[in-house]
């Protein structure tokens, strides 16, 4: 289920705040089968603050990157990663996003030419098997929003100033 994205959050305050409450119990929850590095952001204190330099709302794209770190004699067994790199909403720091293991994405922009405009939402959650599903939303104008779903083993963040 979708607790906190744009559908979701553009109601009502009882019912949006209903449906934040909801998401932070499941994130609880699920504490046994959530992966690390994802319930720490989740349930941080600042992952979601608009006012924290290291929250990644408003920040822009900078980089995504898919690796394929591969091993064996024909170095035949691979596995996909991807790295993500947000110029903060202050634009003081970088964000970076690490999925060390990819199982499943999709991204989607119909609208490219200007970009992917701000990061607007995103939701952590866990899929059937158990993966996390990290869902992003970019802004941008009606019906031009982007959105990434992407099935990982976990995600680690770091915030570093920019120019370091």
């Amino acid at each position: 289920m979708v607790y906190i994205l744009a559908e979701q959050r553009h109601q009502d305050e009882p019912e949006a705040m209903r449906l934040w409450e909801a998401d932070q119990r499941y994130i609880r929850e699920s504490k046994p089968a959530f992966p690390p590095g994802a319930y720490e952001l989740a349930t941080s204190d600042w992952y979601y603050g608009f006012a924290d330099h290291r929250a990644p709302h408003d920040a822009w794209l900078e980089w995504a990157k898919f690796e394929e770190p591969a091993t064996g004699s024909r170095r035949e067994r691979r596995h996909l990663s991807l790295r993500v790199r947000l110029l903060g909403a202050y634009h003081d720091q970088y964000l970076e996003f690490f999925y060390p293991i990819v199982y499943s994405y999709s991204l989607s922009n119909l609208a490219s030419s200007r970009g992917h405009a701000d990061w607007r939402y995103d939701e952590f959650r866990l899929s059937a098997a158990g993966h996390l599903l990290h869902e992003i939303e970019w802004a941008g104008g009606p019906g031009k929003e982007a959105r990434w779903l992407i099935e990982a083993s976990d995600v680690q963040f770091t915030a570093h100033p920019v120019g370091v």
